[in-house]
């Protein structure tokens, strides 16, 4: 399960990163400020994974 939710915060953060760059290029700020939001999700996620691992280990 955790690789699981190791490969779902990547992908968070992977989603985040593109979105705000087409937000960017675009010029929209909300979809800028929303690939911000999912990459700071996934950034949260990851963080919560290693923690847990900290413990596993």
């Amino acid at each position: 399960m955790a690789g699981n939710q190791k490969s779902r915060a990547r992908m968070e953060q992977a989603k985040g990163k593109a979105k705000e760059a087409a937000g960017r290029a675009v010029g929209n700020e909300r979809m800028t400020a929303e690939g911000r939001a999912a990459q700071s999700k996934g950034d949260a996620r990851q963080a919560k994974e290693k923690g847990k691992d900290a413990f596993r280990h």
